[in-house]
């Protein structure tokens, strides 16, 4: 448990000066310098101006300002990499975890100990070093804090299983101020809740990772006609593909791009990226069946190195975004239609279907050895409609609602790292019955009174 010098804290009120007094790292208000970059996020049309915003050095900061936040009672969000809709909050306090950077790689036992506020290609980079990798996401700006603890759906999820898969220890420190170790032996509930309970349960202020030997892969863009009948064969042939293979597909106008001939701009193309995790004549032969699909209009598919998978990031673009997110069984030839058909009506900027083909080792894992629990689930759909008038939001949210409950077959569900404002009424989907029900239990014993509760919300059996 955390010490710390008696104060009188009022309640509702943000204690700014204990903060300073207490914490070793940066403490930002509106006024001070670098208050306005560190408040900026990922997403398009964040606004809000937290009182306070803190930059630990250490875990002892991380947890003064949880015992601070939770004596005032005022909000307190947690922050990673700036890409989740709950990073911020208005008038409250911040958490950037940005500053917490360390990373230790033990190349002989094949682990990683790493700080959350590294980002995915930070950490690929590094452990490239090694000949080694673990799987994130499919962006090389995201923290390592949000997309770890929400599952974690990238390029190997098929070879590999979820982040959390790989995810052999956290050091958190929850609502009590208390830094503790969650693992397979030490706090075990909490380990199981922490890997795809998301930040309902403390501040991860360090995670163990294993790491895989893959250096590298055979990936790289594919882009096919928008047809019906690719698109369903796409998915189709995904599902038979070895686990080695793993694609993510979005389905969009083409937009001006240097490899595409000016008569596409504005039809539809699939525009898929390819992993393989391993080169060679095994990795040919697992991408020939894509290629056959039709007549490549562009194949950039070649051996590179795993970081190679993330595409630069355009730090100075942030469209606003209606997105909504839902689990498949499969997508046949008419659900493929639908999809093209309404990708014409959007008025959209940018409209987008994005599709993820899972299976291979994250449904080997058991379904309840974690919080994760769609792991029978085959296709992963993204439907995002981005633009760029604050106005038009309530035209592009109906769009992408009306197409996901038109998609929507079989059992709802919902990755929980895609929620956004329609967090409050699906966090339920996110989450079987037995599933959440152990979570709440779980949020009731370390956290109680909800402190943690800017976020994707579980809220403690009882309240």
């Amino acid at each position: 448990m955390v010490e710390r010098t008696p104060a009188v804290i009022e309640r509702g009120t943000v204690p700014v000066g204990q903060l300073r007094a207490v914490v070793g790292g940066e403490v930002l208000q509106p006024a001070d310098a670098g208050y306005e970059k560190a408040r900026a996020a990922y997403q398009g049309g964040m606004d809000q101006r937290p009182a306070v915003i803190v930059r630990p050095a250490d875990a002892t900061d991380v947890a003064q300002t949880v015992l601070l936040a939770r004596d005032s009672e005022v909000p307190l969000a947690v922050r990673s990499g700036g890409h989740s809709v709950f990073c911020l909050c208005e008038d409250g306090i911040v958490l950037d975890l940005s500053s917490l950077r360390e990373l230790r790689i033990d190349p002989v036992a094949r682990t990683a100990w790493a700080g959350p506020g590294l980002t995915a290609a930070e950490f690929t980079d590094a452990a490239a070093e090694h000949g080694l990798v673990t799987g994130f996401g499919d962006a090389g700006s995201v923290g390592l804090g949000g997309i770890t603890l929400g599952g974690g759906i990238g390029y190997l999820v098929r070879k590999y299983g979820l982040t959390i898969d790989d995810l052999l220890a956290v050091e958190v420190v929850t609502a009590d101020g208390e830094l503790r170790r969650a693992d397979a032996e030490h706090e075990p509930d909490l380990f199981w809740a922490v890997r795809g309970g998301g930040g309902n349960f403390g501040v991860v202020t360090r995670m163990q990772f294993r790491l895989h030997e893959l250096g590298t892969v055979y990936g790289g863009l594919l882009v096919l006609p928008g047809t019906p009948e690719v698109l369903a064969g796409f998915v189709e042939v995904s599902l038979r593909a070895p686990d080695e293979l793993t694609g993510i597909v979005n389905i969009m106008p083409a937009q001006f791009l240097p490899f595409l001939p000016e008569e596409l701009h504005g039809t539809p193309v699939l525009m898929a990226m390819l992993v393989h995790a391993g080169v060679g004549e095994a990795a040919e032969e697992a991408v020939a069946p894509f290629r056959a699909l039709a007549t490549p209009l562009a194949d950039m598919i070649e051996p590179m190195p795993y970081s190679g998978v993330y595409p630069p990031d355009e730090e100075n673009h942030r469209l606003l975004a209606a997105a909504r997110n839902l689990f498949v069984d499969g997508i046949d030839t008419d659900t493929a239609a639908l999809i093209l058909e309404r990708l014409r009506t959007s008025t959209a900027t940018l409209p987008a279907v994005q599709i993820r083909v899972l299976g291979g080792a994250m449904a080997r894992t058991p379904r309840d050895a974690t919080a994760f629990a769609h792991r029978d689930r085959n296709v992963m759909i993204n439907v995002a409609a981005l633009y760029e008038n604050p106005d038009e939001a309530g035209t592009h949210t109906r769009w992408a609602d009306e197409l996901a409950v038109a998609l929507q077959k079989g059992v709802p569900g919902v990755y929980v790292n895609f929620l956004a404002d329609d967090s409050r009424a699906r966090i339920r989907e996110a989450y079987p019955e037995g599933t959440w029900e152990r979570l709440r239990a779980i949020k009731r014993a370390y956290d109680p009174t909800n402190l943690f509760r800017v976020n994707n919300n579980i809220p403690p059996a009882g309240a």
